[in-house]
């Protein structure tokens, strides 16, 4: 096969592409996985669908704390919207893994986007409070999980093991760009414009993002009509096992919930750190920062095979994860605090791409898209009890109390992976 000049200098070679995927070019060999047919639509359109995951959230708290003067509210409605999407996401991966991502989703997503531009409506019409709790409620217990039907097609796509990094690594970078982009996007558009206008952006992006995802049949993975055995995502067969008996699987999952655990408390802790510290303007791109240190490993986590196995990248990360949060407490400053949440940052992506590869091997082949639905659900319940943990560290020690919520989240983080690391280790050999 002819080697393709590296385009950063002349006669520099990027390596054999695609079936060697030697190290080589960041762009050659995201150019290779986008250029399998119809990567690049799905993709594209799973961006668009998947913001509103840096959105709705935050947009229901600013709607209802502005409209009705009530943190409770909002805060309950917030938790209400979590809670449908960590119970139901699993859910409908499982019935999308039995009949198709079209056949189930589009309903689903009709529903949700539709629930949500009526709890805007409702919450500027100020119409009862219990009324946008159940709608928040139908809206997240429709909405699934994206992220994995994304990963999903490209497991079903994706024509190596080095295909499959380079396009996870890829929609991990992605993920970043939903959560630094959607905070920003919801909090200027309601100073700006109008409090009820971020959710129905995040509406209508899940909508138009969503029904354009799933009109893209040519790449949906085939359903398995409840058949165990049945060939899933990528052709490999499922062996009708339920999740539940993969135990080990529940480990890495519990992992993933711990993560969760520090993320929801570093955005606490982080707001509390700059309110102390005067600058509580920096909170925001203090946390940004954080998420473009995740993005910019993503890409470049990527671009390479690395040695080693999935699982020795999984329990390393644990560790710089855990490194990482225990230097936040030597912060004197916001802008000391944001540098070294970009390192920390720096360490996040591997580390979920390397986990997703985990899941998506340990998973019968019939059952990937609930296996990936799991992390999102561990993650999103993680974030959950460690925001509400971390706020009564801070109410007790200030930003302090916080910030051992967080160390504490990654702490358990990497005991889990330790105590999943004999097994993972044998199932690799």
């Amino acid at each position: 096969m002819a080697v393709e000049p590296c385009r950063r200098g002349a006669g520099r070679a990027c390596g054999e592409l695609p079936r060697q995927w030697h190290d080589g070019c960041v762009l050659t060999r995201y150019r290779e996985v986008l250029r399998l047919p119809g990567s690049w639509q799905f993709s594209s359109a799973g961006v668009v669908a998947r913001l509103p995951i840096g959105m709705t959230g935050l947009a229901m708290v600013m709607l209802i704390s502005l409209e009705y003067g009530s943190y409770a509210w909002a805060g309950a409605t917030s938790a209400a919207y979590v809670l449908a999407v960590a119970v139901c996401a699993p859910q409908l991966s499982r019935a999308v893994d039995r009949y198709g991502q079209s056949l189930v989703m589009r309903p689903a997503v009709t529903i949700s986007g539709l629930a949500n531009l009526a709890l805007a409506y409702a919450a500027a019409q100020h119409a009862p409070a219990a009324l946008l709790v159940g709608l928040a409620l139908v809206a997240g217990a429709t909405q699934g999980s994206m992220t994995s039907l994304v990963r999903a097609r490209w497991t079903h796509v994706a024509g190596s093991s080095g295909q499959l990094h380079t396009a996870y690594s890829m929609e991990a970078a992605l993920d970043e760009v939903s959560f630094m982009l959607g905070p920003v996007l919801s909090t200027w558009l309601a100073a700006a414009v109008a409090p009820w206008l971020p959710l129905v952006v995040a509406a209508l992006a899940q909508l138009a993002g969503g029904w354009l995802f799933l009109s893209l049949r040519a790449t949906e993975p085939p359903p398995s009509g409840g058949r165990p055995g049945a060939p899933g995502p990528g052709g490999q067969r499922g062996s009708g096992t339920r999740l539940r008996g993969i135990r080990v699987l529940w480990l890495v999952f519990a992992a993933y919930l711990m993560m969760g655990v520090v993320f929801g408390a570093v955005d606490v802790s982080t707001v509390a750190f700059a309110g102390e510290v005067g600058r509580p303007s920096l909170a925001g791109p203090a946390l940004l920062v954080f998420s473009l240190g995740s993005f910019l490993a993503g890409l470049v986590y990527g671009a390479r095979q690395w040695r080693g196995a999935p699982w020795q990248h999984f329990i390393g990360g644990t560790v710089l994860i855990a490194c990482g949060t225990g230097t936040f407490f030597f912060a004197d400053s916001i802008v000391l605090l944001a540098g070294l949440m970009f390192v920390t940052g720096l360490t996040l992506s591997p580390t979920f791409v390397a986990g997703q590869t985990l899941v998506q091997r340990l998973v019968p082949g019939d059952r990937v898209t609930e296996g990936l639905s799991w992390i999102a659900t561990s993650i999103n319940a993680g974030v959950a009890l460690g925001s509400s943990v971390a706020g009564v560290g801070v109410d007790r020690l200030g930003s302090p109390g916080g910030f051992v919520v967080t160390l504490a989240g990654a702490g358990l983080a990497l005991l889990v992976a330790l105590t999943a690391a004999p097994v993972l280790r044998r199932r690799a050999s």
